[in-house]
């Protein structure tokens, strides 16, 4: 049996009982990663020689007794706007080549202290800008169960890592459904916490009120176990909040009993797949039989989430931007007159032109004459959307729906039309809006063997309850889902049968 069948659990276990070693659970990692990024290209960087040094490290203090955690040696992946004392960290962008920072993300500095292998960087539209990975500098990354169709996005290269088996999990970011979104059209769990539940610190920032740090794990005890291990006070970030309970592992029963969740009626109406519609119902009624009062509701506001979402996101990317000057770091246009020349000559060159959009559609709200009529009624907007959900969760523990309203797209159709791209987020955006947890579990596939997945949605800092009914819905229905977690031979067979079709 290969070890990349494992969940990260299963590995963790296996290693601390001298089962395996680290060293042979990163060589499994990137002998996969060799077969399959020619053709998925989920990593924008790969340390094999990094990780084999970490995989040494770690092994040593496992057998002396020092780490001891379920997680220690498991083989990671990071997304690329995450940063690494002394790594490469381009936000998948041009303006950031070269960019080596100084210090290492709070989150991902909690995955090293855990025993945990970072084995590299994810691929992720640029400055996660995008919901499909193609607007990466660095190429597109596929989907692992149809190389045809994209992987989702902003997150899709740390979620095509994880279903393709190049790693154990991996940490991705969700300003507005970055996790949850691919996660569903790859076929993975991806949980994005509470607002201020993960810190923010060494993340480069979109959308600084929105951002939120998530695990991308092949099913939802890993998904629980990561969320512990990265969930945390920090007070090098503002924004980072202290909580009375990170025990989010006590959430793994099977028993949904007492559980009132409710369907928002808009959430399946117009404009949603029907085989979504029917799997995603499907795995409410799976849930109601186990014990869960579900029934629908009305829930006001949604139509306006998306024009309120991306109006706060791209007035926040053109200031978070602005430090992109080609003075600082990264790239810088090589011919200029000037300084001002070489601001506008390194910006125009260096973003990507979907980069370039939110900046100028940022630009624009925030201007004179056009701030009160725009962003501040989209703030507006925002704190009524979070009014709706307060109320809603007077009634309901939690609201239940699809993560996105179809499967998979094909490679280039969403880049053709941005609006088109815009609404593959309209269930998940309202969540970063509101700042709530939001989490994505596979149900099904469609008639194109694409994944599914329905989305369950926590008051504020009810991440548990979320966990509750995964894990239960996971219980219920295991082996009935199959491709969640692919094996070596599985992952090559899929790659194989996609680029066929592809090409």
């Amino acid at each position: 049996m290969s070890l990349l069948e494992l969940t990260a659990f299963e590995l963790g276990k296996k290693i601390q009982a001298g089962e395996a070693t680290v060293r042979e659970a990163v060589r499994e990692c990137l002998e996969q990663a060799d077969r399959m990024e020619p053709e998925l290209n989920s990593y924008v960087t790969l340390d094999a020689e990094g990780a084999y040094a970490q995989a040494d490290a770690i092994q040593k203090k496992i057998e002396e007794g020092s780490l001891t955690g379920p997680l220690a040696g498991v083989p990671v992946a990071v997304k690329d706007n995450l940063c690494i004392k002394g790594g490469v960290t381009t936000c998948a962008s041009k303006i950031l080549t070269g960019f080596r920072p100084a210090y290492t993300a709070e989150a991902v500095q909690r995955l090293m202290d855990a025993g945990m292998v970072v084995l590299g960087k994810t691929n992720m539209d640029e400055f996660a800008m995008g919901s499909t990975t193609e607007t990466s500098y660095y190429g597109p990354t596929r989907n692992p169960h149809n190389a045809a169709h994209v992987p989702g996005g902003s997150s899709g290269g740390s979620c095509a890592a994880v279903a393709a088996g190049e790693c154990f999990g991996a940490l991705g970011s969700d300003t507005g459904g970055s996790i949850r979104q691919p996660s569903s059209y790859c076929g993975v769990v991806g949980l994005k916490p509470t607002y201020g539940t993960v810190s923010r610190y060494g993340l480069v920032a979109y959308g600084s009120s929105l951002d939120q740090i998530g695990p991308v794990t092949k099913n939802v005890s890993d998904c629980a176990a990561f969320l512990e291990v990265i969930a945390g006070h920090d007070p090098k970030d503002s924004t980072s909040m202290q909580r009375a309970d990170y025990d989010f592992s006590s959430a793994l029963t099977d028993d949904v009993k007492g559980l009132k969740i409710g369907i928002p009626r808009d959430y399946i109406g117009e404009g949603l797949d029907p085989e979504v519609r029917d799997a995603v119902l499907a795995a409410a009624n799976v849930l109601a039989e186990r014990g869960a009062s579900v029934e629908e509701f009305d829930l006001g506001l949604v139509k306006y989430a998306v024009p309120a979402y991306y109006t706060i996101a791209s007035a926040e990317a053109s200031s978070n931007l602005e430090r992109f000057d080609g003075v600082k770091y990264g790239y810088r246009a090589s011919e200029y007159e000037g300084l001002h020349n070489m601001y506008k000559k390194t910006r125009s060159e260096g973003f990507g032109a979907e980069v370039k959009r939110r900046i100028m559609l940022g630009s624009f709200v925030l201007s004179s004459g056009y701030y009160d009529a725009y962003y501040l009624k989209a703030l507006r907007t925002k704190a009524l959307i979070k009014q709706e959900f307060d109320r809603a969760f007077e009634t309901y523990d939690l609201i239940l729906g699809p993560a996105s309203p179809t499967t998979a797209p094909k490679l280039g159709e969403s880049l053709s039309d941005p609006l088109k791209m815009y609404l593959s987020d309209i269930y998940t955006i309202s969540v970063n809006l509101a700042g709530l947890p939001g989490m994505s579990v596979p149900v099904s596939r469609d008639s194109q063997g694409l994944p599914i997945g329905m989305q369950l949605i926590g008051s504020a800092f009810e991440e548990k309850k979320m966990i509750r009914a995964a894990y239960t819905y996971e219980c219920v229905t295991a082996g009935q889902y199959e491709g969640i977690a692919l094996s070596a031979a599985q992952a090559a067979g899929v790659g194989a049968a996609a680029g066929k079709e592809a090409d």
